[in-house]
């Protein structure tokens, strides 16, 4: 390979400390591919917890170059390395400067990036040469607001946002962290939708836990948050009265409502699983010109308040359209449904187009999205919620699937398979 110009690492003046959590979300790339992966980490020390987290990621095949920080030392990395045994010492190599690295499927940058725009620009686009096609770099920057100060003036967080937007495949706000870190995962070149059969449901930082098996979504640690700050102003505002226990009776059922657990994704090749939790209302033949010509087999699912709302992908692709479409309100339970606002996400697969579409219901107002055009979902892989009781159909190839389930029937988004594929 020719080797680009060297691109220093991350500057080490950098505010912020990359704790465990934002040290995972910064290698989760790495850690969700099940195939053999080249990673370069710019910018680590014997202290970093970004290379703990890489090492820790490592699996049979993979490969991992590690340019140092300005403070950290080569050769006490090297050692460093080598403490770790024979296993981690054969598949970590640490290079002298990023001239020495090659080209890599996951670039990290281990500090978070600080200066102003053009720093992190330089950097972005140097470190994006070394990426392989189809690649993913992670950087972090500080979560606070960014100052609107023109053009000249932007700092490195408001040109991650602005390269979010543009090639983001994936963003994360890592609050437990000192002080708090975004995560942004950049891909320059569309990655082959085949690739996603090879990964495994990315890490979610923002995703609550709660005991091993039970997480609540960071929309559900929002609500409980607004809803107890309401008790608490009715408490000050009327102190004789009992109004606040209203909300604050309320704040559990409304984070529970946003409860997201664990699930066993089958491990059927040619499985299709439900899209969320609740009861099949139809599955039929039809055909939807936004899709192209082809005939399409739509299930479609029904949830209930009661239900589980984290939507998952019921197939493994790359996602190439994401839109909203305007309409009604109109019980999700009802055939008028069919004309209510609905986010579409749109996926390529191995086995051809698949559409999920999240609708709304007379309650549900309000559809949370989360692949971005471009990003790789696996099976199983949460994408997104609607909030409160709505509908989730999902759109197959109807001459490659046949459905497993019926009207009536209830099934477990991310576990229950609803289709397979011939």
């Amino acid at each position: 390979m020719t080797q680009p110009p060297a691109v220093p690492p991350a500057p080490s003046h950098a505010p912020a400390h990359v704790g465990p959590r934002a040290a995972r979300a910064l290698t989760t790339e790495l850690a969700r591919r099940n195939a053999p992966t080249t990673t370069l980490l710019v910018g680590a020390d014997v202290d970093s917890t970004v290379l703990a987290a890489a090492i820790e990621a490592l699996l049979p095949g993979d490969t991992l170059t590690v340019v140092p920080s300005e403070a950290g030392a080569p050769a006490r990395l090297r050692d460093h390395v080598a403490a770790h045994g024979g296993w981690v010492a054969d598949r970590v190599r640490v290079v002298d400067n990023l001239a020495e690295a090659d080209a890599a499927d996951v670039v990290i940058i281990g500090e978070p990036l600080a200066g102003t725009a053009d720093d992190a620009r330089t950097t972005l686009d140097g470190l994006s040469k070394y990426l392989t096609e189809g690649g993913v770099l992670a950087a972090a920057t500080g979560a606070a607001p960014v100052p609107n100060r023109g053009a000249a003036n932007r700092s490195a967080a408001a040109e991650l946002l602005r390269q979010q937007a543009l090639f983001g495949v994936g963003s994360d706000l890592v609050l437990r962290n000192r002080p708090p870190l975004r995560v942004h995962r950049l891909r320059f070149t569309a990655a082959d939708a085949a690739a996603a059969d090879h990964i495994s449901p990315a890490y979610r930082p923002s995703s609550v836990p709660l005991t091993r098996v039970m997480h609540i979504d960071s929309n559900g640690v929002a609500a409980f948050g607004i809803t107890l700050g309401l008790a608490a102003l009715a408490r000050l505002a009327r102190p004789g009265s009992r109004l606040w226990l209203l909300p604050a009776v309320a704040a559990v059922p409304v984070a529970a409502f946003f409860r997201d657990p664990e699930r066993d994704v089958p491990t059927e090749e040619n499985a299709v699983v439900a899209a969320a939790d609740g009861t099949v209302l139809a599955v039929e033949h039809l055909r939807d010109d936004r899709f192209g010509p082809d005939e399409f087999l739509r299930v479609a699912v029904f949830l209930s308040v009661l239900d589980v709302h984290v939507n998952r992908s019921p197939v493994a692709g790359r996602v190439v359209d994401q839109f909203v479409t305007d309409g009604g309100y109109v019980n999700a339970m009802k055939p008028g449904a069919e004309h209510n606002v609905a986010a579409y996400t749109v996926l390529d697969t191995a086995r051809g187009r698949v559409v999920v579409a999240q609708r709304t219901g007379l309650i549900a107002r309000r559809i949370v999205h989360r692949a971005p055009v471009g990003a790789l979902l696996a099976r199983g892989e949460r994408f997104g919620l609607i909030r409160f009781g709505s509908r989730t159909d999902v759109y197959l190839p109807a001459g490659l699937a046949d459905p497993v389930v019926g009207p009536g029937d209830k099934v477990i988004g991310g576990a229950s398979v609803i289709a397979r594929w011939r």
